[in-house]
C-alpha cells in the first residue's frame, strides 16, 4: 500500500463550493486511510534505509556497466525476485509454508535489487546530475587523476555504455550489461513445487558465481563489500530451498508420472574412444535400488534391439507396478490440491488478526 495523499483542491477551479466540499471530504479520506494504516497488514513494506549499507568509494561507470548484469540480466535479483513471486501463487493452498517462504525471499530479492541499483547510481556519480559541476569536484578530479574531467568521465560513461547518458541519464536501467532488456522468459515457474526448488538451486548457484566474478573486476573495497553480501546471500537462499525441497517426500522424479523402467538405467557410452566410469554409469543408482547398465556399444545395442522396442529383460511385472504407482500418485497429488482449496467464495486472505 502507498502511502498518497490527493489534493484535490487542485483538481478544480477554486471556488468557494468547490473548495469547501473538498476540503471536507479531503479530511475524511484522510481519517479512513489512517485507520486503514493501523488496522491493514501490509503485504509489502518499504523502508527508506538499505538492507545492507552500500557505499563506493570513487565513481566507476565501467564497472557500473559490469554491475546491470545483476540489475537486468538473466541471473541478476530482478529475474529471482519474480521468479520466486510467481511460483509462490501456486503454492499457496497445497504448501502454505512455502509460500511463505518463497514470498519473503522474493521480497529480499526486491531488496537486493535496490542495493544494486544504488550501487550503480553512485558507480555513476558525475554522469547523473551537473555533469559540469561534478566534473570539476575535487573528488572526480582525484579518481581522474586531474585530467580534463568532464570529458573524460562522459566519454567513459559512453564507452561502457552508451545508454548510460542518452537514455537513463546516469542511472541503471533494465537491461544486462550488454543493453539487452530484461526479459520475462528469464523467469522459471513451472507449477510443480519440487521443479521450481529445483530451479531456484540453480538460480542461486549461478547468481553466486556472477557475484564471484564481478569481484574480480573492481578494486573499491566498498564495493567488494557489497557484493560479498549479495554473494552470501546467495548461498543462504540456497541452503533454504534446499532444506524446503528435503520437506517434500517423495519428491523424484519430478511431477505425476513415474519413470518407465525400460529405459531407466541404460548408460550409452557415446565417446567409446576415451570412457569413463564412476557413480552414474557403474554400481547402484543413486535412490533408485537398481544397477546401472554400461552400454558399450550403443549402436549395436540399438540395432539389436530393434530401436529399444525388443529387450531381452522382461519388464513386464515393472511395468505393471509403474502403472500402479502412476494411479496412486495421481490421486494422492489431486487429493492434496482439492483439499487445500476452500469451500465455497475463494478468497486469499482471512485477514485474521
Amino acid at each position: 500500500m502507498l502511502n498518497t495523499h490527493f489534493n484535490f483542491n487542485t483538481c478544480f477551479n477554486n471556488t468557494a463550493n468547490h473548495s469547501s466540499f473538498f476540503m471536507v471530504y479531503s479530511e475524511k479520506i484522510d481519517q479512513q486511510f489512517s485507520l486503514t494504516k493501523q488496522n491493514t497488514k501490509l503485504m509489502f513494506h518499504h523502508s527508506k534505509d538499505l538492507q545492507f549499507n552500500a557505499r563506493v568509494s570513487r565513481p566507476d561507470p565501467v564497472f557500473a556497466n559490469i554491475l546491470l548484469e545483476q540489475f537486468g540480466g538473466e541471473n541478476g535479483e530482478l529475474a529471482a525476485a519474480m521468479q520466486y513471486f510467481t511460483q509462490a501463487f501456486g503454492a499457496k493452498q497445497p504448501h502454505p509454508d512455502k509460500y511463505d517462504m518463497l514470498m519473503d525471499i522474493a521480497t529480499e530479492e526486491f531488496s537486493h535489487l535496490e542495493i544494486v541499483g544504488a550501487t550503480i547510481q553512485m558507480l555513476l556519480k558525475g554522469v547523473n546530475g551537473s555533469l559540469k559541476d561534478a566534473a570539476d569536484s575535487s573528488e572526480i578530479m582525484q579518481v581522474l587523476d586531474g585530467k580534463a574531467a568532464k570529458e573524460n568521465i562522459i566519454h567513459a560513461a559512453l564507452s561502457a555504455n552508451p545508454h548510460f547518458v542518452m537514455l537513463s541519464s546516469g542511472g541503471p536501467r533494465l537491461a544486462n550489461s550488454q543493453g539487452i532488456p530484461w526479459c520475462a522468459s528469464y523467469i522459471h515457474s513451472n507449477g510443480d513445487l519440487t521443479v521450481d526448488l529445483r530451479s531456484n538451486l540453480a538460480s542461486e548457484s549461478r547468481a553466486k558465481l556472477v557475484y564471484e566474478h564481478l569481484m574480480k573486476f573492481t578494486d573499491d573495497p566498498y564495493v567488494k563489500e557489497t557484493l560479498s553480501f549479495l554473494m552470501t546471500r546467495e548461498v543462504a537462499h540456497y541452503k533454504m530451498f534446499e532444506a524446503a525441497l528435503d520437506t517434500i517426500q517423495p519428491n523424484f522424479p519430478p511431477g505425476v508420472l513415474q519413470a518407465d523402467p525400460r529405459f531407466t538405467q541404460q548408460y550409452f557410452n557415446l565417446y567409446p574412444e576415451k570412457s569413463f566410469t564412476g557413480p552414474w554409469n557403474e554400481g547402484e543408482m543413486p535412490g533408485m535400488n537398481k544397477e546401472w547398465e554400461f552400454v558399450s556399444d550403443p549402436a549395436a545395442f540399438v540395432q539389436e534391439t530393434e530401436g529399444l522396442t525388443n529387450m531381452d529383460d522382461d519388464k513386464a511385472l515393472e511395468l505393471e507396478e509403474t502403472e500402479e504407482l502412476n494411479k496412486q500418485m495421481s490421486e494422492e497429488k489431486s487429493a492434496e490440491v482439492i483439499a487445500a482449496e476452500p469451500d465455497g467464495i475463494a478468497q486469499w486472505s482471512d485477514y485474521s488478526k
